[in-house]
């Protein structure tokens, strides 16, 4: 292929520019060989000659087609260059937003200066586990593929960032720090990951700041090294840190910052704790006020200050140390504002004795200030013979006050980073680490430094590893592919490496002149010119003799030599040192100990041994490790040898533009960072040899259109490749066969697309010039059959015209007849009409005539019938009187007969005992009554007697004295009584008037608010019929919109449903995982404890595994965490704070559980302490014996004494039953009698159980004696002289019977035992209630100094912050005292539902009691008639119980669970374990033996949980167990009792229903573990498909050669490269679900079950398929849709042939069907874009704009979605309230619902087959 055919016309070239760096071009007329100028026209049409430079031939850059912009991997770019991979990582960052992008084995990282959705949870899962190269560019796959290959090849790994200051460096390490943490988890519960994390934001307040170019710049260079042990998980972590720029601690350039610590610091200074470190806002500060901005846009200082001293919290750093930090730091800008004077003669100063600053310093760091202040002014200088103390001048003193501050700020930061290391630090065995490198890029200013000298060192030698690990991959890839290779000439940078630590090079030079007494920066200066003005890096500036130029690998930098020597050196006067030694806070005088000084840049090293390529630099003398130059060179060389032990990873990281615009780039700053960072290095490496790489497959599926005809008839694709290929290149050097690809030289792949494109283009134009041709044939006939019609059309009008012309003539005389006839017609009529209207007048007049007659006649007829009634009435109520008189007499008649009866009957005793049941109390509380009103009459008589003389006398008294008076007044009074009545009289007649007055003017008001009244009610009346009238048109408006209103509650509850049941079930898997946890730690304990050595424990095991899961579940024994979940279940309405209660309960119980278990303890070590002091006593071995007889008689007699009351007992029951049916059916309806009598019967039975119980005491101890007695007598006469010589009597010595004596001694015995039983009964009381106010004291006394703390805490607060305390207080103790009050009303409430169950319990058995009796007296009637007729027993039927014993319960759950396989039962009725538990729990509840069901049902769910944790991957066991325990769950259900769960039920399963117990409790648990073992079920089901979802749904050609390969791809690492086909197709997903389907229909799962089942595999692989379309572009495009459609066809048949298309499976993959569509619809015009908007409904905003971003046409005549069309799109879906994640969550899970689904099945029909092994099971 010669030039001059690539270089033709309308080749595309680009061609240097002083704006874009690179201009694109089109030739206008082909290149001839000696043109001195192409013909160029630019993309703004104009033209332009460009000249050639003819000596050297440098034609300008070939363009790549358009096909191939925007690719993941710069290296597949057809010609590598810089132009080419400058635009298209211009074209990914600016129209597609693409931030990453591969270059070989580098990630390039551009900065968008803007929070982008890609680095949430849900994408690091996306991407972990996929192989490099297989989703998009991103950092999170360049840390899976370190991971990876740790895990895989077991070798050290390091990611090594680099870029410029603000290109984003320290976030990108931050992000892979977090894949790690996040996919590899912690070995430990010492949550080292998040430790790991929380060390980022220490170093960045304490080692970033604000420069010209970035807003947190990272002024150090650090390497983490990640441990992980041999399951690949953190186990801890260590930190090196290099080159902390230490000047900016004194300076600051203009518009920059110091240390982020010191504004954090300053920010906080308002907070209580800061008061006494004196300190103000920063620009009161000279260290922090220098760069003139001291506050960052849209960061609080503040609360970064809040993160930092968390972060400190979580790495361990305790609250002491954390404010000594805090005080250094705070009294490093102390020192800064401390004022120096200079003294007159310029040689000395001093500092003032009333600076506050110097004493703030001194306080702070715990120093005296006379000594500081000495020091700081003056110098000591020894010599040999003595020691001179030296004044120095101004500036002396503030270089050694600033060298002062700088050492106490590395100090610190070293210390911080020793702490941070601790923190991280493991006992464990590291098996090995990845470390992640985050360093200084590149640097070039105005004026270098020091700094900037070390910092491009540091990249000479990164860049020296760099290339050659390039080089040697591109090698392994040749020599595995068989392709000869011939050594690419690459750059190496070891002479400029050489020039700089090489013997006498830079450095080398500068530590030689440090040692020079009076050594200088010039004559250093000077030593470099004449050492290396030959060499070729080293150039002398021409204007300056200060400055010496180093040509680096990416550009020419001028170091400015000022400040050299200094900040080598880094000089700080030893007196003022030993004053802070000597400080009186510990932390500060370790930061000084000498220990620190000798290595500070670095800490403690990895444990993994790493042997260096190269030898180390060896250090001359003690004094040259001093210096900062040979400690970086060694920390340098350390890190090196790292590095070069490990796999590295590259990221580098690039700035596009220096304003910091979000998604703004700037070309010329691109290209020099790509130049300085190696990635056009690696371009030209990979350029030099052979970068595109194509495998047989893909170019065979690509280029087929140019292999001839009789060429495809070979199968050998690899053949058929080479003969093409030998065909269209002829250069052999152009192209190589390798063992699995093709290689391809830059261009060739152009050279290729451009013949396709002509083969299409030519094709094309054939089949346009056929379709053409064919559309005019087709217009031509049409237009013939448009004449033909139109003709025929034409005659047919003519011959309707001349027919519409017949008919009107012919319809002219039809209307003249008609309308002659119609005039006749009316005339007729009209006579007609006159001669019945006069006939009709003249009858009506007689029929009147006759009417009225009639009438008349009528009416009279109607008065004879009223009045001839009206006498038949009374004559019948005359005779209806005299009956009722008749009748009454005789009814009186017979009512005295009938009471002088009941009189009778009533004096008899029968009828007063009825009455009179249970009243004998009430009469004596009456009579008791009845004497207490008797007494109280009789005193209350006597004090009215004692009351009427008294009165009497005094009325008497009273008389004496008017009669008195009378006679005194006389005449004199007759006056004054009259003018007395006159007043009264005109007051009345006042009174009167006022009275009338207020009548009137209450009657006229009253009128008045009558006629208001009516005025209201008029109006409401009024107001009523508008709001009738408004209601109708409102009703009949609004019925659709109440429907809508109806159906959108529904839905909303529905939600609410849904969102209740998962929440209940994320806590059930929550439960469940923090039980696998716990089971995990107690295996690894026991592995531990048994085993020294380290032993890997599997990392998927179930957690379906727990013995202590429900150890007291039963009717009496449940706990109240388990009462809680169900309220929660029931209410389901207080949602968070629901949750909140119920963890406080959990809390409050674990709290209560934990003082139990303490005080059990306590209980137990006494009562051993007992035990051990405990000596049994010797007793007699007759005494025992005897006791031992005693015992037995005394039980024996009981049990009789029992029997005996028992049937008395029964004998009462029924007289009283009898008693109250007759009285109630006498006296009373039965309603209303039954639970009076029933409380009477109940009461009676009480009393009389309490008096028998006594009484049968007494008996009993009576007769025990009597037995006892009789027994010594019989077995006492072999014993008599025995007796005689042991026994004397101290009463007398009269003769003493032998039977009495041992009768009474052993009474006495018996007395005693009892009394010391007694006794050591009450001592036990006494020692518990003593234990227990002790534990009551110790409680108090917790509670006192808990108290005390608290109040001692509140007094160092502030008083609002002890006022918001207090209020915390009392709000925790409100809340406590309100969880006591609802568990007590809870309890409450259980113990009632308790007792009305046990009430309907004993209500039941005294019904069946009843019936029994009456049954058993029919049968003895029966029997007594039918005495003499022997009766055969008849053999009963199966009922549909099994009995077993209780010792064999393990055998039982062995065979029929934990040892059990579901093939065993291949045959048998499905669910067939489920059915033979159940007939075992009802054989217990038969017998009402509770502990028999609460053993069972806990063995059970134990046994399944043990079952699943082993077969934990096995989908067939799994199936078989959730379909066993939902069958289980459904006849505990179904045999409940309950009516709700009968309905469907016959009469014989009726019979089957459990009797005594109620098993809710269990249905809860029941319910929980068909929960988990649901989600384990789904677990297993997505490991298998998920696997082969992206294969098959994307990957695979489900419709043959639809999809043309796209030129390669990404070039696929080999260490990424998976080990055999894992491809797999849609056949296979559909087989792996014919196969889950199967199974589960098999072992009778139920079919709502199995709906939700693939109602969520359907859900994980929308979401799989959906997250790897978001994060690929090579599969987004039109292809890829159609093959997305056909896939989705396929799987919805499949459905609809299971009859499973009303899961709802298929609306789960409607996101991904919309995405499908998408990527078929035009994208242009904007009426397309409205269509996209109104079709893609279930995709959000993000993942439509991230679709279009990502399409890719696969060939060139497709056009790329363009950026204005993205805009629209993003216009016109602004308005949605879409969430803000991208991808899918394909862990999320449904929540499950088991319906009820009753058996048809009876428990009698059921065989068990012999296989199980239960013959033990006996049939009842």
């Amino acid at each position: 292929m010669s030039v001059s055919e690539l270089y033709s016309q309308y080749t595309r070239v680009w061609i240097p520019d002083p704006d874009d760096v690179w201009r694109s071009a089109e030739l206008t007329k082909d290149y001839k060989e000696g043109d001195k100028s192409l013909q160029l026209r630019l993309e703004d049409e104009t033209i332009q000659e460009y000249p050639i430079d003819v000596q050297n031939n440098q034609l300008p850059f070939l363009r790549n087609p358009d096909i191939l912009v925007g690719e993941n991997d710069l290296t597949a770019l057809s010609y590598l260059h810089e132009p080419a991979v400058l635009h298209n990582l211009k074209v990914r960052f600016l129209e597609s937003n693409h931030i990453y992008t591969y270059c070989g084995i580098v990630l390039v990282a551009i900065n968008p200066y803007d929070q982008l959705p890609i680095y949430g949870q849900d994408v690091i899962y996306a991407y972990s586990g996929q192989n490099m190269g297989d989703m998009d560019p991103h950092i999170f796959a360049v840390a899976e593929e370190a991971y990876k290959q740790m895990a895989r090849d077991e070798k050290n790994q390091s990611i090594i960032v680099s870029g410029e200051s603000g290109a984003g460096k320290t976030v990108s390490a931050k992000y892979a720090m977090r894949y790690f943490t996040t996919v590899s988890g912690s070995a430990s519960d010492t949550n080292i990951e998040e430790k790991v994390l929380a060390s980022s934001p220490i170093m960045e307040a304490i080692g970033n700041a604000k420069t010209t170019r970035n807003d947190n710049s990272s002024r150090f260079g650090k390497y983490i090294q990640i441990g992980f042990d041999k399951r690949y998980r953190i186990i801890g972590a260590n930190m090196r840190t290099y080159l902390l720029e230490k000047s900016r601690v004194v300076f600051q350039a203009d518009d920059e910052r110091n240390y982020h610590i010191f504004y954090q610091l300053c920010a906080a200074a308002s907070l209580p704790e800061f008061k006494e470190l004196a300190l103000t806002c920063a620009e009161d500060f000279f260290y922090t006020s220098q760069g003139g901005n001291t506050v960052i846009e849209g960061v609080d200082d503040a609360e970064d200050f809040e993160k930092t001293r968390q972060a400190f919290t979580l790495v361990g750093v305790r609250e002491s140390h954390q404010i000594s930090i805090f005080k250094i730091i705070a009294s490093i800008l102390h020192l800064g504002n401390v004022a120096i004077q200079a003294e007159r003669d310029g040689e000395s100063c001093r500092v003032s004795p009333e600076d506050e600053h110097l004493s703030d310093f001194c306080r702070l760091l715990g120093v005296e200030r006379s000594q500081m202040e000495h020091w700081l002014c003056h110098r000591k200088l020894v010599t040999t013979s003595e020691t001179y103390v030296k004044t120095m001048s101004l500036q002396q003193v503030v270089n050694a006050r600033d060298a002062l501050a700088k050492h106490i700020y590395a100090q610190l930061f070293h210390w911080i980073v020793e702490h941070v290391n601790k923190a991280l630090h493991t006992s464990l065995k590291q098996h090995s680490f990845i470390g992640v490198l985050d360093i200084y890029g590149f640097e070039t200013f105005e004026v270098n430094s020091f700094e900037q000298f070390c910092i491009n060192y540091a990249n000479e030698k990164l860049q020296q590893q760099f290339n050659s690990h390039v080089f040697k991959l591109e090698q392994e890839e040749y020599m595995k592919e068989q392709i000869p290779w011939t050594l690419i000439d690459f750059y190496d940078n070891q002479p400029c490496i050489d020039l700089i630590e090489a013997k006498l090079g830079i450095l080398d030079l500068l530590d030689e002149e440090c040692k020079v007494p009076k050594g200088t920066d010039q004559n250093w200066t000077q030593k470099l010119y004449d050492r290396h003005s030959g060499s070729q890096h080293f150039q002398k500036p021409r204007m300056s003799n200060k400055a010496f130029i180093v040509i680096h690998f990416a550009d020419k930098v001028e170091y400015l030599s000022d400040g050299f020597l200094e900040k080598n050196r880094d000089t700080v006067y030893e007196e003022q040192i030993n004053i802070l030694k000597a400080s009186k806070f510990p932390l500060v005088a370790d930061l000084f100990h000498d220990g620190k000084d000798s290595a500070p840049a670095t800490t403690t090293s990895s444990r993994i041994n790493i042997r260096s390529s190269r030898p180390a630099v060896k250090a001359s003398n003690k004094e040259h490790k001093k210096t900062v130059g040979y400690q970086f060179r060694s920390s340098l060389h350390l890190l090196m040898e790292t590095l070069n032990a490990t796999t590295p990873h590259y990221v580098r990281c690039i700035k596009p533009n220096d304003e910091k615009l979000p998604f703004h780039f700037n070309p010329k700053r691109a290209v020099q960072q790509l130049r300085a960072c190696g990635v056009l290095e690696t371009i030209r490496i990979s350029a030099a040899g052979y970068p595109s790489r194509w495998s047989y497959h893909d170019f065979f599926n690509r280029y087929r259109v140019l292999v001839k005809k009789r060429d495809l008839a070979n199968t050998d694709k690899k053949a058929m490749c080479r003969s093409v290929l030998e065909s269209l290149i002829k250069d052999p050097d152009k192209f190589q066969f390798g063992r699995t690809k093709i290689f391809f030289r830059a261009g060739q792949v152009a050279y290729l697309e451009k013949l396709r494109a002509d083969k299409f283009r030519a094709a094309t134009i054939m089949i346009q010039k056929t379709v053409r041709g064919w559309l005019q044939k087709v217009k031509y006939r049409r237009l013939k059959g448009a004449s033909l019609t139109l003709q025929r059309y034409c005659r047919g009008y003519l011959a309707r015209r001349l027919a519409e012309r017949l008919r009107r003539s012919r319809a002219a005389v039809v209307l003249q007849k008609q309308y002659r006839m119609q005039r006749a017609r009316r005339a007729y009529q009209r006579v007609r009409r006159a001669a019945g209207i006069i006939q009709a007048f003249a009858r009506g007049m007689f029929v009147r005539r006759i009417y009225h007659q009639v009438l008349r006649e009528h009416k009279a007829t109607v008065i004879q019938k009223h009045v001839r009634g009206w006498m038949a009435r009374r004559r019948f109520q005359r005779l209806r009187g005299a009956a009722i008189v008749i009748q009454c007499g005789f009814r009186r008649l017979k009512a005295k007969q009938e009471l002088k009866a009941l009189k009778i009957e009533a004096r008899s005793a029968e009828h007063l005992k009825r009455l009179n049941v249970g009243m004998e109390n009430k009469i004596v509380q009456l009579q008791r009554k009845i004497d207490d009103q008797n007494k109280e009459l009789k005193t209350l008589s006597e004090q009215l007697s004692t009351i009427t003389s008294t009165h009497d006398m005094e009325v008497e008294k009273l008389k004496k004295e008017l009669a008195c008076y009378q006679q005194n007044q006389g005449e004199d009074s007759g006056p004054q009584l009259q003018e007395e009545v006159e007043s009264l009289r005109t007051e009345l007649q006042r009174a009167h008037s006022e009275r009338k007055v207020l009548e009137d003017t209450h009657t006229r008001e009253k009128d008045e608010l009558r006629k208001r009244v009516a005025d209201l009610e008029q109006e409401n009346a009024l107001l009523k019929d508008e709001k009738e009238q408004l209601n109708n048109q409102i009703l009949c408006q609004s019925k659709d919109e109440f429907a809508q209103k109806s159906v959108k509650e529904n839905l909303m509850m529905k939600k609410e449903l849904e969102e209740e049941r998962s929440r209940h079930q994320n806590l059930v898997k929550e439960y469940s995982r923090l039980e696998q946890r716990y089971d995990n730690l107690r295996d690894e304990m026991t592995i531990l404890k048994q085993t020294p050595g380290h032993r890997r424990n599997p990392s998927n095991q179930s957690s379906l595994e727990s013995d202590s899961n429900y150890p007291s579940i039963s009717t009496s024994e449940v706990g109240d965490t388990e009462d809680t979940l169900q309220q929660v279940e029931e209410i389901g309405l207080e949602k968070a704070a629901m949750d909140m209660t119920v963890f406080l309960k959990l809390q409050k119980r674990v709290r209560e559980l934990e003082q139990e278990r303490k005080k059990l303890q306590v209980q137990l070590e006494k009562k051993e302490q007992q035990d051990g002091k405990r000596v049994p006593a010797e007793q007699p071995s007759n005494d025992s014996d005897l006791d031992q007889d005693a015992d037995l008689a005394y039980n024996s007699l009981k049990r009789q004494e029992l029997e005996s009351e028992n049937k008395k007992l029964k004998n009462e029951l029924n007289e009283l039953r009898k008693a109250v049916a007759g009285q109630a059916s006498e006296h009373s309806p039965a309603a209303t009698g039954t639970p009076d009598s029933y409380s009477l019967l109940l009461n009676q039975l009480r009393l009389a159980n309490e008096e028998l119980e006594v009484r049968k005491e007494e008996v009993l101890i009576l007769r025990t004696q009597i037995v006892s007695a009789d027994q010594r007598r019989l077995a006492g006469k072999g014993s008599e002289p025995n007796i005689n010589a042991r026994t004397s009597w101290p009463n007398s010595e009269k003769y003493v019977d032998q039977e009495d004596a041992i009768e009474a001694y052993h009474g006495v015995c018996q007395t005693n035992r009892l009394l010391e039983a007694q006794l050591q009964t009450q001592s036990r009381e006494h020692e518990e209630e003593v234990d227990n106010l002790k534990t009551q004291l110790e409680a108090l006394k917790e509670e006192m100094d808990r108290q005390q703390q608290t109040f001692c805490q509140t007094l160092l607060l502030s008083p609002e912050a002890q006022v918001e305390f207090g209020v915390q207080q009392e709000m925790s103790r409100l809340t406590n005292e309100n969880l006591d009050l609802k568990e007590l009303v809870e309890k409450l409430e259980k113990n009632e539902r308790k007792l009305k169950k046990q009430l309907k319990i004993c209500m039941k058995k005294v019904q069946d009691l009843e019936a029994a009796q009456a049954l058993a007296q029919s049968e003895r009637k029966r029997h007594e008639l039918n005495r003499q007729v022997t009766v055969q027993r008849k053999e009963k039927d199966f009922q549909g119980m099994l009995e077993y014993h209780k010792e064999d319960e393990a055998l039982l759950i062995r065979n029929l669970v934990t040892e059990l396989k579901p093939q065993a039962l291949a045959g048998a009725v499905p669910c067939l374990p489920a059915y033979i538990l159940y007939m075992c729990i009802r054989h217990a509840d038969y017998v009402n033996d509770d502990l028999k069901v609460h053993s069972l049902l806990t063995s059970t769910i134990n046994g399944i949980k043990k079952v699943l944790k082993k077969h934990n991957e096995d989908f067939e066991m799994t199936s078989f167990w959730l379909s066993n325990t939902c069958r289980l769950l459904h006849c505990l259900k179904q045999y409940s009792g309950d009516e709700g769960f009968m309905t469907q039920n016959s009469a014989k399963q009726n019979e089957h229903c459990l009797k005594n117990f109620d098993l809710t409790e269990y249905r809860q648990v029941l319910s929980d573990l068909s929960i988990q073992i649901y989600q384990q079920l789904i677990k297993i089901a997505e490991g298998l498909l998920q696997p082969m979802i992206v294969s098959a749904m994307l990957e695979n050609e489900s419709i043959q050669g639809l999809s043309g390969v796209k030129p390669t791809g990404y070039r696929k690492r080999t260490s990424s490269m998976p080990e055999g086909d894992n491809s797999y197709c849609l056949e296979a997903i559909i087989r792996q679900m014919n196969s889950f389907h199967a199974v589960m229909c098999d072992q009778g799962l139920d079919p709502e079950i199995i709906q939700q089942v693939f109602r969520q595999l359907f859900y994980m692989i929308n979401a799989v398929t959906l997250n790897n379309l978001l994060l690929r572009k090579d599969v987004c495009s039109w292809s890829t849709g159609m093959q997305l459609r056909y896939n989705i066809s396929q799987l919805e048949e499949w459905l609809r042939g299971r009859n499973l298309h009303q899961s709802g499976a298929v609306e789960t993959m409607e996101p991904l069907i919309q995405a499908a569509q998408l990527l078929q619809l035009k994208k242009k015009s904007p009426e397309d874009a409205e269509a996209i908007c109104s079709l893609c409904t279930a995709l959000s905003t993000q993942q439509i704009v991230k679709i279009l971003n990502l399409y890719t046409p696969l060939n060139e005549f497709e056009e790329r979605v363009t950026v204005a069309f993205i805009r629209t799109i993003q216009a016109q879906l602004q308005d949605r309230n879409d969430p803000q994640q991208l991808l899918l969550d394909f862990k999320h899970m449904f929540p499950v619902l088991f319906p009820f689904n009753p058996s048809s099945l009876t428990m009698d029909s059921i065989h068990i087959p012999a296989c199980l092994n239960l013959e033990f099971l006996n049939e009842v």
